[in-house]
């Protein structure tokens, strides 16, 4: 995996940010118009939105490392590496829908490519299998990040992760002989002990979601 050139695109991208300021303006143009379910606190909003995005988007490598170095351990890596690839590729080589997109505004878009992909997958393990392939959940900072992307743009995102993990796993993916050993090398202690070593993207930034009047903060 090439995590080290996602960590210097995001370097780059916070350079930019740092000279320009265009994610600051941007979102600083949005704090009016917020959706109602994301709560932020009264005191510098604004600094923990780009606190929360910078987060979010510094993630991604770190996810992809802690799954790889899990996978190898649990031999499981067969199964998880291809899922990996596609996210890395998201940020390496982004869909032509991205372009355009520059600095960390840009990286916001493709970091929800790669999340949305891991959750969808994992979606689709814990139906089949029972549990998730990458058991890290980030389900409410991919609902602020569709929330501070917008829509319809957000939504064609989401459709072109739908599309491509379709094309990666269908039930068959399921069905095959080796399913049965891999799901219990997938429930093993040693890989459960593996994945709590790497704390989950659960960090308080401060964004809340408030969600059928429950509160759930990121």
């Amino acid at each position: 995996m090439n995590t080290p050139a996602l960590r210097e695109l995001i370097n780059k991208a916070l350079e930019h940010e740092a000279n320009t300021g265009q994610l600051a303006t941007q979102l600083k143009t949005k704090l009016k118009d917020i959706h109602p379910s994301i709560r932020l606190p009264e005191a510098n909003p604004l600094a923990v939105l780009i606190g929360f995005v910078t987060a979010y988007i510094e993630e991604v490598p770190q996810v992809i490392d802690a799954a790889t170095q899990v996978a190898r351990e649990a031999g499981i890596e067969g199964r998880i590496k291809p899922v990996l690839k596609v996210a890395e590729q998201f940020f390496l080589q982004p869909p032509e829908l991205m372009s355009g997109h520059e600095g960390l505004d840009g990286l916001l878009d493709e970091a929800y490519l790669a999340h949305r992909l891991v959750e969808e997958v994992n979606d689709l393990y814990i139906a089949h299998l029972g549990q998730p392939l990458i058991p890290l959940d980030t389900t409410v900072a991919n609902l602020v990040a569709h929330q501070l992307i917008g829509e319809p743009f957000a939504n064609q995102l989401d459709e072109a992760v739908h599309r491509t993990v379709m094309g990666m796993l269908d039930k068959d993916s399921f069905k095959q002989d080796s399913v049965v050993a891999y799901r219990e090398r997938l429930g093993a202690p040693t890989t459960e002990a593996a994945w709590k070593r790497w704390p989950c993207f659960s960090e308080q930034l401060g964004v809340e979601l408030v969600l059928d009047g429950q509160r759930t903060t990121q």
